[in-house]
């Protein structure tokens, strides 16, 4: 799927919201295909926002470069025999294990993923449906282990949970938090192992479709794509400590909420025939790629 046309006021809009949400359990993908929709403007396509979210990883990079260091060194350390049971070493073992499942599914679904998957319609319902996991996910987990006690096992069993984000409107973060939830984890060590693993998912998936959009990124939308993606690194930035304090204190309970109610008023939208379920969706041929004026 070619990436779409794209404004530049457009790209400071869907930056602000990537940068907004990627790190709350609401859904970026889902909001970048909602506002779009509400706005009567083109669906930016799965390409352009897996592109901007490079930004919010560097966010992450910077945000948690000494967790990030520590994990990679003692990895690194235990390929050569070298403190391999180190808790560093099983932290960087376990984001790498998390990544498969969703680089294996990932390639395998790819082309449902930026077609047929992004109806509104499904990502109403995943909306819904994820914020019921979450809401039995805070209300019964144990959340009594440390980020100091995480395995290999953790980070295979996460990664299952975050392949859910293929999915729109599933939500990586929220699928990620509720899976660790499960597995005992704390609220804060759940948020900031969520965070980490999303460093090499999000970063691949972003290289690869800059990679295979190369010819329109070096095109007209070279601009609005380079904007998008700064503007999200620096919302992405400032929401990362505050989301790690909110969840801290008052639990996913109000996203839980906000999901679901965020959910029904998209059917109703639907139902009432406000917006179409693949409103300002292209087509999977389309290959044209511009950029208009704000």
């Amino acid at each position: 799927m070619a990436l779409n046309e794209i404004s530049l006021l457009q790209a400071i809009v869907y930056g602000i919201v990537q940068g907004a949400t990627e790190f709350l359990p609401v859904s970026s993908n889902a909001h970048i295909r909602i506002v779009p929709a509400l706005l009567h403007w083109q669906d930016p396509g799965a390409a352009f926002t897996a592109v901007i979210q490079l930004g919010t990883v560097l966010a992450v990079l910077i945000y948690f470069a000494k967790d990030l260091g520590k994990a990679f060194t003692g990895w690194l350390g235990s390929l050569t025999g070298k403190n391999k049971d180190s808790q560093d070493a099983k932290v960087g073992w376990a984001v790498l294990y998390g990544t498969l499942p969703i680089i294996v599914l990932g390639l395998a679904f790819h082309k449902q993923i930026e077609g047929s998957l992004r109806s509104l319609y499904i990502i109403a319902g995943t909306l819904i449906l994820m914020g019921f996991v979450m809401f039995i996910a805070d209300k019964y987990a144990t959340q009594k282990r440390g980020l100091d006690s995480v395995t290999p096992k953790d980070g295979l069993v996460t990664g299952l949970w975050q392949a859910l984000a293929l999915l729109p409107g599933m939500s990586r973060s929220g699928s990620t938090i509720s899976g660790l939830f499960f597995a005992g984890f704390d609220r804060n060590s759940a948020a900031r192992f969520s965070f980490l693993m999303s460093v090499p998912s999000v970063a691949l998936a972003g290289l690869y479709e800059a990679f295979k959009e190369r010819a329109a990124l070096s095109g007209p939308l070279l601009m609005p794509i380079a904007v998008a993606t700064i503007v999200s690194f620096i919302v992405g930035y400032a929401a990362i400590a505050g989301v790690i304090k909110f969840l801290q204190k008052n639990g996913i309970g109000p996203f839980v909420v906000y999901r679901i109610v965020l959910g029904i008023v998209l059917i109703g939208l639907l139902q009432a025939k406000v917006i179409e379920p693949e409103a300002g969706a292209k087509p999977l041929e389309t290959s044209a790629a511009s950029v208009q004026a704000p």
